[in-house]
């Protein structure tokens, strides 16, 4: 009670409630990789651009892209346009590869039109000259930068598929690294591609194999804080050219050349050609990894269901068919790994749903009982950082039965409230979850003395019904 010493009337208020916990943001990315600009700020000794938050693709160009717009990713300069107007078919557009070697802009427009909301975009550098190629050492300086962020949750890299399948793992390992480390966050990848192979003619690589037999995390209990993605996506986007770089050819209806040169030379030379020209790129596909707009799904599942519903059933939003079609027998592989557990997430088209549907929700972990699924994992990612958060509050107080008291109070109202919502199994809270907390229950005389304080959470989290089993049998006539 307050000293008083001047004759009045004094109020006080007195507290009744336990304190509250509020939950933390469950979906936001940080997306490391190219950006054609970059701010200036730098931490002292950094040599990475300071990360921006952002939460729409408006806002991406305003920060990183030239103040035209014209160039929010490198040029596309392999595009080749031909014009046979004595075709029924007359347009056709061909190009070294389908998928560009640095997909930040791309991967964003994924992840915002799939639900995608405030995003960090972590910038290493700026585009390379023509031809460059990402660099792992500068992507893992981006992976450091984003340890000192305390409210990033997820971790994709849109650029590191075209580093080779060694760097494409190692970086991959330590951003998971960094999640078993932190406890706070999740890496999505995807199954890295040999591209080359195809592209030279050799048979297709056994990409899968790849993946299972990678060193992908030293501690195999890591495995529970990433999921990936097979296969590839192609996605109605529109590349990103300039017109100089474009080869245009046009033939009549005999079939004689009558134009050979650029979009450029076209645009003023025949207007008709360049838009004729136009249309077909536009209809041309892009092939993009997953991961992106995965998260994008992330977000979007968490604001409508919770953290704790499965991101899978879901439409992408955007994408026109996998690369890959694969069937139910395929699947059994990839979804379930017995040796290495390494579950893969497909990526499916079901005639009448969608063309690309996310058919898969487990974590790298896919042997594990109790981190088998992706939403499991994130759900505890959730709760831990939530609880953590506003226990601060009770660090240096005192270590007694008031301070247990009002911990397991807030505790517990805050688990009320998951279940509630839907995140715990159970008839009633007793079943949902316990709080433990007390000298005799979770702490020891020496625990008090050495001042630590000690709780005990348990949680029956709800798990996705990945096998539905219907079961069908004849119903005889004197059966009730």
């Amino acid at each position: 009670m307050a000293d008083y010493k001047t004759p009045g009337v004094y109020i006080e208020e007195i507290p009744k409630l336990p304190p509250s916990i509020a939950s933390v943001e469950t979906a936001i990315p940080a997306f490391i990789g190219y950006t054609e600009t970059a701010p200036d700020e730098t931490e002292p000794g950094s040599t990475v651009k300071k990360p921006v938050k952002i939460s729409s693709i408006f806002e991406y160009e305003q920060f990183f892209c030239t103040p035209n717009l014209a160039a929010p990713a490198p040029h596309e300069t392999d595009i080749v346009v031909s014009i046979d107007l004595s075709k029924s078919s007359p347009t056709t557009v061909k190009k070294t590869k389908n998928m560009p070697t640095f997909m930040m802009y791309y991967a964003l427009q994924m992840f915002f039109k799939n639900g995608g909301g405030d995003c960090y975009i972590v910038s290493v550098d700026t585009y390379p000259a023509a031809g460059g190629t990402p660099d792992r050492a500068k992507l893992e300086a981006g992976l450091t930068e984003i340890e000192k962020l305390f409210d990033v949750t997820l971790i994709v890299f849109p650029d590191a598929m075209s580093l080779t399948k060694d760097n494409y793992y190692g970086l991959h390992n330590l951003a998971i690294q960094q999640c078993a480390n932190l406890k706070d966050r999740f890496t999505v990848l995807d199954v890295w591609i040999d591209d080359t192979a195809v592209a030279a003619g050799n048979p297709p690589h056994d990409n899968v194999g790849d993946l299972r037999n990678a060193n992908l995390v030293q501690d195999p209990a890591n495995l529970k804080y990433a999921a990936v993605y097979y296969p590839r996506i192609y996605v109605d986007l529109d590349f990103v050219y300039a017109d100089a770089d474009v080869k245009l050819t046009v033939k009549d209806t005999t079939g004689a050349t009558i134009f050979d040169g650029n979009m450029a030379d076209a645009k003023t030379k025949s207007n008709s050609a360049y838009t004729m020209a136009q249309r077909a790129i536009a209809d041309y596909t892009i092939l993009l990894p997953v991961s992106a707009a995965a998260v994008g799904v992330y977000a979007a599942v968490d604001s409508s269901r919770g953290v704790w519903k499965a991101p899978a059933n879901v439409s992408i939003i955007s994408a026109i068919k996998p690369e890959v079609s694969i069937t139910n027998d395929q699947q059994k592989t990839l979804n379930v790994d017995a040796n290495a557990g390494k579950s893969i997430n497909v990526i499916r088209s079901f005639p009448g749903r969608g063309p690309a549907f996310i058919w898969g929700a487990r974590t790298l972990a896919g042997n594990d009982n109790e981190w088998r699924y992706i939403s499991v994992r994130r759900f505890f990612i959730m709760v831990e950082t939530s609880v953590k958060n506003a226990a601060d509050q009770f660090v240096f107080e005192p270590n007694d039965e008031n301070t247990w008291t009002r911990i397991k109070a807030m505790i517990e109202n805050f688990l009320t409230q998951q279940w509630k919502a839907g995140a715990l199994m159970g008839a009633s809270t007793k079943e949902a979850f316990f709080v433990h907390i007390g000298l005799g229950q979770t702490m020891t005389e020496l625990d008090i003395w050495e001042g630590r304080m000690i709780i005990q959470i348990g949680l029956a989290a709800v798990r996705p019904a990945e096998f539905i089993i219907l079961q069908f049998m004849h119903k005889m006539l004197a059966e009730n």
